[in-house]
């Protein structure tokens, strides 16, 4: 079964828009429950201004080489640049925001 999937939102193409890749590989719970995240968030967070590739590794391996994926799921932020990667189910949303920029990391004085 092959798992590459496009999903764009819908987007006026006046603002900053994201492009974003997920990696996994096949259709395990973990890549699943990573994609069912990424698009909760993108959803919440981005509102139309996103689009979402998801690239199955089993299917596609060779595809691995040039994000340098060494991990799954992965997600790399494409654009805006930099390019940015995420290892993991994206289920700890505070720290995929952080790491998409998205929310800026706090630092407690005291």
């Amino acid at each position: 079964m092959d798992f590459y999937i496009n999903f764009q939102s819908q987007s006026s193409h006046t603002e900053e828009f994201w492009e974003l890749r997920l990696y996994v590989a096949g259709q395990t719970p973990k890549s699943l429950k990573a994609f069912a995240n990424l698009k909760k968030i993108c959803e919440e967070y981005l509102e139309g201004k996103y689009r979402i590739e998801v690239i199955d590794l089993m299917e596609h391996p060779q595809l691995a080489k040039g994000d340098q994926i060494l991990a799954i799921p992965t997600l790399v932020r494409k654009l805006p640049e930099p390019v940015k990667q995420i290892i993991g189910d994206l289920s700890n949303t505070e720290k995929v925001l952080v790491g998409l920029d998205l929310r800026q990391v706090n630092i407690n004085e005291g």
